[in-house]
């Protein structure tokens, strides 16, 4: 995984473009996706798919010709969707497209002006403090045009249509943790997905925010009905623990299953209430289509000093921290995997388990009495309206305990799903 942040950090991503695509083509490397090119213009619920945005080079040179600022360098150095200039400007007049951090003299910001067209550079403070009075040649050699907004799925089919999608924004150049550590761990979760028989049928999006999944929503309106559960990934590798921000609904049951994982796993780590602002989860969480999707992160956005800006590199994310993001996501999926409803076939009174052989084969379990007290569990609360989740929450004990005790109840007959 960190291997695959290392490779697609260094691409200038935007919203739309060729460094979405290059992007895309390397993730394609290690799953297959199904590419999508929707042309600039096209109607997307209340947005417009924007003009694609391109460019091949920019800086900023003194009279002698040095590079002072140089997007070969970094892509952080321009301002996403920066129109073309090519001018020679007084560094008076320049200032006005100069963006710094003051308070983090050394670092680059990442800024962008999507909707409003503009020009601009990003650059450390210490470099703009460095820089003389006088005049500056300033390129920007980019484009603007009619194209079309590219975003990806991959599919990992279930044994039923029902869907748990996972989603990634993918428009962010040359930050690691935000959002390439995302993708690095959706990437590696769908490889694992695929060498197993999941229930649920997994869809892996990858989009630019916002405008991404807001068109990814309106070409598929007539289906996301089979949307039952969805997590986005972003800031997935940073050393922060971590932290789940709830869906709209607050109790949707993906909200249910990260409470209980975290909480059983005895991870450090921060439940968050649902707010409109943050990643796409409030485009999923949007009243109209209301979907049970939380957001998985390690520290959350604009709460490290690295976020959108240059310090948010490649050695800022680590392999730890990215497997654990994983483990999480793995963990859950598993009980929403395993979680059903089931009817006690033999309801009056406490069933005989000694007789079916129940007791016996508990008996090389190292949890032997947790496991003997989650069969009794199963079998009073398995009315029809009380899922495994529920039985576990209700009971203290480990779902998987619990969804071992009714595999064993199911098996001998006492239970039925």
């Amino acid at each position: 995984m960190h291997a695959l942040v290392e490779r697609l950090y260094p691409l200038c991503r935007s919203i739309t473009g060729d460094g979405v695509r290059a992007t895309l083509a390397i993730i394609g490397e290690h799953i297959p996706l199904d590419v999508h090119e929707v042309p600039t213009g096209t109607q997307v619920l209340d947005w417009t798919v924007p003009q694609e945005w391109n460019i091949r080079d920019a800086y900023i040179a003194d009279a002698a010709g040095n590079r002072l600022v140089d997007f070969a360098a970094s892509s952080l150095h321009v301002l996403g969707y920066s129109v073309p200039v090519s001018a020679t400007l007084p560094l008076s007049e320049l200032r006005e497209h100069l963006h710094t951090l003051p308070e983090q003299p050394n670092l680059v910001p990442y800024r962008t002006s999507y909707y409003k067209p503009e020009w601009g550079f990003c650059l450390a403070q210490d470099t703009l403090d460095a820089m003389p009075e006088g005049e500056y040649e300033v390129c920007v050699d980019s484009t603007l045009e009619d194209g079309h907004l590219t975003y990806a799925e991959h599919v990992v089919p279930g044994q039923v249509p029902d869907e748990v999608i996972v989603s990634c924004h993918i428009c962010h150049p040359a930050l690691a943790n935000d959002n390439m550590a995302g993708v690095a761990v959706a990437v590696q979760l769908a490889r694992e997905l695929a060498e197993r028989n999941p229930y649920y049928t997994y869809r892996f999006i990858f989009a630019p925010g916002t405008i991404g999944a807001i068109t990814w929503l309106a070409r598929n309106k007539e289906r996301v009905d089979r949307v039952k559960h969805g997590l986005v990934l972003a800031c997935a590798g940073d050393p922060g623990d971590i932290t789940y921000k709830q869906s709209r609904r607050g109790d949707a049951e993906i909200d249910r299953v990260l409470r209980h994982v975290l909480r059983t796993s005895e991870r450090p780590h921060t439940i968050k209430e649902f707010t409109p602002y943050g990643y796409d989860e409030r485009q999923y969480c949007s009243p109209g289509f209301d979907l049970g999707v939380g957001s998985l992160t390690r520290t959350p956005y604009a709460e490290y000093p690295e976020y959108h800006t240059s310090g948010d590199n490649p050695d800022f994310v680590t392999p730890e921290a990215m497997a654990d993001t994983l483990a999480v996501c793995r963990e859950a999926f598993a009980v929403l995997d395993r979680n059903r409803t089931y009817h006690n076939q033999s309801p009056y009174g406490e069933p005989q388990l000694g007789r079916r052989g129940l007791y016996e084969a508990l008996g090389g379990r190292s949890d032997t009495k947790q496991a003997q007290m989650a069969m009794l569990w199963v079998l009073n609360l398995s009315d029809g309206t009380h899922s495994l989740l529920d039985i576990a929450e209700r009971s203290g004990l480990p779902f998987d305990t619990v969804a071992d005790a009714a595999a064993a109840l199911r098996e001998a007959g006492l239970v039925k799903a």
